[in-house]
């Protein structure tokens, strides 16, 4: 029986420490005019993708290192990835904290995926939420079954804010905090709602239509703004700061300074061939190397095997000039490889998942940059060259004198006085070897056969500077 009565008490504890930990969120808590409220806020002011996604991760631990009592992000975006936005929207709805959105100007697409998830919605005058379509980076809208997957988050993210159920003439009305066919009609303009979408069009708010509807629980003109009206008076507001490596990453990342970096590895490799040993291109090469994989990498574009791909190109490069005599495959794959380990390390790995049409659109403007540095690189290179060692300060240190040959300069000694001289071999002749001619000794081939140390041979032919010798009978 005590047995028995020891493990009841275990149960049951172990029951209410559950409830307590399901107990959910208060996120629509009226603030406590006597309890300072800890406020942490963090931008998303750019497009929605990775780097926004791993900024919102850093932002939201800090505000739990911080016992932040709510978070607010301020908004301003026209969009971004969806698988992104997804992580971010699913973020906020696990926050064990309330979330509240400030739309600065804009909340699009992704932005407004992310801000209906949000307990609260404020807004500037004249900003816009809505237009949710998923399209590619052309613009073109998305087929049905992308549309189909973002009009289901879409509507889920707004039923979460909850419902009330009532009763009227036997009839049950349901009225949702947030409308889940409004969030839909924002994805797809198929969707009718009276009054509201009824044009066909996909729907976007102005600021006081997302009042009307629901969707915005107040205007605002500054974060100040948006505390006072949710009525938090007494507060101790802390924000979220990019640090210079962060600034340093979304530097790198931008298409120009890509190919910037691309222009620098393939100049470095170029003038690096040109001299012998490692020096300062092939340094240089390495650093525009690392500046261009590290951010991509960080952000979840490039992959191991796409840097693999990049480094395997580079070696087979090299085994063509060095190693492998000509031009063919070997050179030609390792060109290959270094231009898709580029290429691809700049576009996300599901840009196929989008469609044949729209991956190959995206994946041939990440190609257009890497084809266009790298040309621009090799031409500028070659150009640089010849500009350099005709340049009146850079070419006093380069050798401009011809040594011509009409003027006595050989690139070899003349020996052609030793013709029909007698020696004696030194070593075997088998058939190159080396010959005494009057003391003196002199590297020969024989002409026919091998030669024997110690027997006499006479020189028969002197060409290039190399002595052909024939035993004497």
């Amino acid at each position: 029986m005590v047995c028995f009565m020891k493990k009841l008490f275990v149960w049951v504890g172990l029951f209410v420490t559950v409830c307590a930990m399901a107990t959910p969120v208060d996120r629509d808590k009226k603030w406590d005019a006597n309890k300072k409220v800890t406020i942490y806020t963090f931008a998303i002011n750019k497009e929605i993708g990775p780097s926004v996604w791993r900024i919102t991760q850093k932002a939201f631990s800090d505000a739990g290192k911080q016992k932040a009592d709510l978070i607010i992000i301020h908004m301003n975006t026209y969009g971004g990835q969806v698988d992104a936005a997804d992580s971010i929207r699913t973020k906020i709805l696990n926050s064990p904290v309330p979330v509240y959105v400030f739309i600065d100007n804009n909340a699009a697409s992704a932005g407004a995926l992310i801000s209906i998830a949000a307990d609260r919605i404020y807004m500037r005058e004249g900003a816009s939420i809505g237009a949710a379509t998923v399209v590619n980076q052309t613009g073109a809208a998305m087929p049905d079954k992308y549309q189909s997957f973002m009009r289901s988050m879409m509507r889920a993210t707004a039923e979460s804010h909850g419902k009330e159920i009532s009763i009227i003439d036997n009839d049950t009305i349901i009225k949702w905090r947030r409308d889940p066919r409004i969030a839909e009609a924002m994805v797809d303009p198929r969707t009718f709602i009276p009054g509201v979408n009824d044009t066909g069009k996909v729907l976007t708010f102005t600021t006081n239509e997302a009042i009307k509807l629901g969707y915005c629980e107040g205007k605002a003109n500054s974060l100040s703004e948006v505390i006072a009206i949710a009525g938090i008076k007494n507060y101790d507001l802390k924000e979220y700061h990019l640090t210079a490596v962060e600034y340093f990453i979304g530097f790198l990342v931008n298409p120009l300074v890509q190919g910037i970096l691309i222009m620098l590895m393939i100049a470095g490799i170029y003038y690096e061939l040109q001299t012998p040993g490692i020096g300062l291109p092939i340094i240089a090469a390495l650093i525009a190397a690392s500046f261009y994989f590290f951010p991509l990498y960080i952000d979840g574009l490039a992959q191991n095997w796409e840097i693999v791909l990049f480094v395997i190109g580079l070696i087979l490069i090299g085994l063509e000039i060095f190693v492998v005599p000509g031009f063919g495959i070997t050179g030609i794959s390792g060109i290959v490889l270094v231009v898709a380990g580029l290429t691809l390390s700049m576009v996300d790995n599901r840009i196929f998942d989008m469609g044949f049409f729209s991956g190959i659109l995206l994946m041939s403007k990440s190609l257009f940059v890497v084809v266009l540095s790298v040309a621009v690189s090799l031409g500028a290179s070659i150009y640089l060259s010849g500009k350099m060692l005709s340049s009146s300060r850079i070419g006093k240190i380069a050798l401009k004198v011809e040594q011509q040959s009409s003027e006595g300069y050989v690139s070899f000694d003349d020996k052609s006085g030793l013709v029909g001289s007698e020696g004696e071999a030194v070593t075997i002749l088998r058939p190159s070897g080396k010959v005494n001619i009057d003391g003196e000794v002199y590297d020969s081939i024989a002409e026919t056969g091998y030669i024997n140390p110690g027997e006499t041979v006479i020189v028969t032919k002197c060409e290039s500077g190399q002595l052909y010798v024939t035993k004497k009978y």
